[in-house]
Formats: C-alpha cells, structure tokens, sequence
C-alpha cells in the first residue's frame, strides 16, 4: 500500500454506511427526515464519528446522508489512503460502532443505552464480509469513485457544525435561523436540554426555581398551577436543588424533544436570572 498512501492528494475512494438504530425510542431514519433540529444531530453524531474513527477531520468528507429504509446510508468520500485504512481498522475493530452510540447517548440525551446496527459497502462489495483483509476492502474503497458531488444540503450542515464549533456568533442584522435563538445580541444554537443543563439550573436558581416554572408554565401544561406549588409541597424536604430539579425534568418529560434551551434560556431573562443564562450557556459575564 506503499503506492497508494505516498500521494494522499491523488488516492480517492468512496464507501457508505448504512446505520440502523436498534433502540425503539430512537429512529435516526426519522429524525433525520422529519425534523430540523433532529436532522442535525443525527449528522453531528455521524461526523464525530467519523472524526474519532479516521483519525481527525481531513482526509474524508461526507457526500451525501440518504434514505435506505430502515437504514440511514452515509456517502463518504476518503481523499487520503492513510486515513480511510484506519477508518476500515476502526470499523472492524467495532470502535465505530462503539463511537455511533456514545455519541448518540450523549447528543440526544438519551436515558437509556443505545444500539447501532452498521453495514459498510463499497460499489457493490459488502465490506463486513471480509473485514479479515483490510488491504481488499482499502482496495474496494479505492475502486468505487465518487458519483457525485458534496450535497448542499450536507453543504449547510457542515458551515452550521463549524459555526457551533466558534461559538456564539455576533449577529447585528439579518433574520435569526430558525433553529437557533439569540441572547444578548449573539445567535446561539438551539438544542434539546441536556442532563448537564438540568444540573447547572438546579444549582444555581435557589429560591427563584417558582418563578422560572411560572414562566416555562406560560407555554407548558404541565407546568400550569396548581402544578408547581404541588412539587415544591412533594420535595421540600429535600431543599431547593431537588425542587429546582424536579421543575425541569417534570418540563422535559412533558415536552420531550420540544424541550428546547432557547425556552430555559428565555425564561431566565423573563425573571431577571441573566447571569445564570449566562452560566448553562457557558458565556463570561461582562466585568
């Protein structure tokens, strides 16, 4: 393979992975299709993957992310021997299967352990069945040219994932994306609440835990009264962080992937709790 890994500029090969959820609560399919914030973590997931698996973020780049019901197929392009040969070492190792769950666990917050099921082609080679000889299934690869260029919506995806990489982005004029929000005049990523959120929250509201449930109840039944006053009769014992926690996980257990930070992040600043936004948004206040 001497050959083919001294010029990586010149090596090209295409191969697609098909992945398949095998937990009941989690259809990547259709969170790719069906929503827009679904959409891209599913793709989030696939380039962190991809990342940990190929050993950084060049030599490959993704084409296309299609239907192949009940899988979902991923296009990728390896642009370097080096890399798609220890993407192939990954896979077969089970270190890519392994990479998909974690962090799908993490990026959709999920309670419960997921399982992948994956299938590599390449043309019409199904690699999985001869995983034993990496130099054929390099060799595979490297056959099956790319039929098509990047898709713009991958396109998108990417300059949205680089985007969320550099942080908060100052936003003086211009319509707001839709799957974000803005905060202090800068445009932040909106997402689904994360475990790490819950904590942050529950730490540091104290007393004001009412408040900030009165103001989520605006647009959440299951917040409505008498609801709050029922949890802080339920858990006062247990002090502020548990009331404080109970609020948001009974908030995100009501609206499921509806439970948006942009709704947490909009509710503090209804309750003059800027600085606490500020801290589960991971922003420096202002000396």
């Amino acid at each position: 393979m001497a050959d083919q890994t001294g010029h990586p500029g010149q090596w090209t090969g295409c191969a697609v992975i098909f992945l398949q959820s095998l937990c009941p609560a989690v259809d990547l399919l259709s969170l790719y299709k069906d929503r827009e914030q679904g959409k891209f973590i599913v793709f989030k997931v696939i380039k962190l993957t991809l990342t940990d698996s190929a050993g950084g973020v060049g030599g490959y780049e993704i084409l296309k992310v299609h239907e192949a019901d009940p899988f979902l197929g991923v296009e990728v392009k390896f642009e370097d021997a080096a890399a798609c040969q220890q993407f192939l070492e990954s896979y077969s190792s089970g270190a890519v299967r392994e990479s998909l769950c974690q962090h799908a666990g993490r990026l959709l917050a999920l309670t419960q352990e997921i399982t992948v099921e994956t299938q590599l082609k390449a043309s019409t080679h199904i690699l999985d069945l001869c995983l034993d000889k990496l130099e054929l299934c390099l060799q595979h690869i490297h056959l099956s040219k790319p039929e098509r260029l990047r898709d713009e919506e991958i396109e998108r995806l990417e300059q949205l994932l680089q985007s969320q990489a550099l942080g908060p982005i100052a936003q003086d004029e211009g319509p707001v994306p839709s799957n974000c929000f803005k905060f202090q005049n800068k445009v932040f990523e909106d997402r689904m609440l994360t475990a790490a959120d819950v904590q942050s929250f529950s730490n540091g509201v104290g007393r004001h835990w009412k408040l900030v449930g009165r103001a989520l109840g605006k647009s959440c039944r299951a917040l409505k009264s008498p609801a709050i006053d029922n949890l802080a009769y339920e858990y006062e014992r247990e002090g502020l962080y548990e009331q404080a926690y109970q609020l948001l996980r009974r908030f995100i257990q009501a609206e499921g992937r509806a439970a948006k930070l942009s709704q947490l992040v909009r509710a503090l600043e209804d309750c003059k709790l800027t600085s606490l936004a500020e801290n589960i948004l991971d922003i420096q206040p202002r000396e």
